[in-house]
């Protein structure tokens, strides 16, 4: 396998500003002075660990076709990956491995497999593309592969899932469409329980603001998320509780930050931003969101980035985000961006692909940029950090290959 050296991030490893440097937490912890209830608390492990960030990339796997979606279970045991040649292929990533474990062929591809989900318990996949149905896959057998199309029964013929995420407890399929409309799939009941005109182009994006699962972010073209809660929602009038406008071009992606108050955005118009549910946006700032979308004239999908789009810093009226981020490129495709892991980084970054090729790092407190890996020759979709190794998955549309850091921090050492 090729090696590939990115860049090093600029931040210094093995530093923190909460407790002082490592070196410093060391010394407490010979002496005993940590804490009290042992060498080092969560936070102090979080805290150091947080430090060290991939900067290393290494190529694990090419294909001839364009790879389009790559995640990690939600222990990290397994890695899925779906490209254009209709293959969704799993990994074994335990203890550091990364072999492949199962190639799946998918069923009923119009183009491309758009998007892949695990389970919640890891024993399913599910997987879209353009077709009425949503596909899944058990994987926890490993004898015949059992596949499901779950029918969404659409208005449009014309149709594609571009987003598709599981409820917390796994028993609902969450998905967003290019007929404007999301869609609940029941797994108990076998059968589609929502469909609900919620935006004014496609939906891009759509997830689970928490555990709950009675809160729903969608985003798509209109440049514009939803918040919706499904305790009052009215199929026939859906109206959101609140609304994030402030972007002046379509949303790519949504990622939540689990606690039911933060969430990013990605978007064409070259920047991620940091949403509180508490502070939605005006009427002003929706129609602020329209006119600018009206007004751009150039297709992400093969034009370059015009100037005053890629140097624009203007603010639009009712933009209530709480935190802009720059120097990443949204380009070619739908790029996603999501929040670090809890377990290593205490979520203290932002990370997305990039239309160069690049997986850019954003401080999320900051802003600042404190690590730009590069290695792909071609635009990176798909990002995915391990939850609890420092190793981070980039999918391009050249193929996928895995950076992996140069600095193996010992987490298990930190309880001893």
């Amino acid at each position: 396998m090729d090696t590939l050296v990115g860049s090093s991030s600029p931040l210094k490893c093995g530093t923190t500003s909460l407790d002082g440097s490592t070196a410093y937490l060391l010394k407490q912890r010979e002496f005993g002075m940590c804490t009290n209830s042992g060498p080092f608390s969560i936070g102090q492990r979080i805290s150091i660990a947080a430090g060290f960030i991939p900067n290393r990339m290494k190529t694990v796997a090419a294909y001839g076709e364009k790879a389009f979606c790559g995640t990690f279970s939600k222990d990290g045991s397994v890695f899925l990956s779906s490209s254009q040649d209709d293959k969704i292929r799993l990994y074994n990533t335990s203890h550091g491995s990364f072999m492949e474990k199962r190639c799946i062929t998918a069923r009923d591809v119009g183009w491309s497999v758009l998007d892949t989900a695990f389970s919640p318990d890891g024993t399913c996949v599910i997987y879209t593309s353009w077709s009425d149905f949503i596909h899944l896959v058990n994987i926890s057998s490993k004898g015949v592969e059992s596949h499901m199309a779950l029918d969404l029964s659409p208005l449009d013929r014309d149709f594609a899932i571009f987003s598709v995420t599981f409820s917390h407890d796994g028993k609902e399929i969450l998905g967003g469409a290019s007929d404007c409309y999301m869609y609940v799939f029941n797994r108990e009941r076998n059968q589609r329980t929502l469909m609900m005109d919620a935006h004014e182009d496609d939906i891009n994006s759509v997830k689970f603001a928490d555990e709950s699962s009675h809160i729903l972010y969608s985003a798509g073209d209109d440049g514009v998320c939803k918040v919706w809660d499904r305790r009052i929602l009215d199929e026939e009038d859906p109206q959101p509780v609140g609304i994030f406008a402030g972007h002046s071009d379509g949303i790519t992606y949504i990622d939540s930050k689990g606690d039911g108050r933060y969430l990013i955005t990605n978007s064409k118009d070259q920047t991620i931003k940091l949403w509180d549910v508490r502070k939605f946006s005006s009427s002003e700032g929706l129609e602020a969101t329209r006119r600018a979308i009206t007004n751009y004239r150039w297709d992400y999908r093969w034009m370059a980035v015009p100037k005053i789009v890629r140097n624009s810093r203007r603010k639009l009226k009712g933009d209530t985000s709480v935190m802009t981020y720059r120097g990443h490129s949204i380009t070619k495709t739908l790029i996603r961006c999501r929040f670090s892991p809890v377990h290593t980084t205490g979520q203290r970054y932002i990370y997305t692909g990039c239309g160069t090729g690049a997986i850019i790092i954003y401080d999320v407190l900051s802003g600042n940029m404190v690590a730009k890996l590069i290695g792909h020759k071609a635009c990176v979709r798909d990002v995915s950090w391990h939850p609890t190794d420092v190793r981070i998955v980039s999918s391009s549309v050249s193929g996928m290959s895995l950076t992996l850091s140069k600095h193996h921090c010992p987490y298990d050492s930190f309880c001893l």
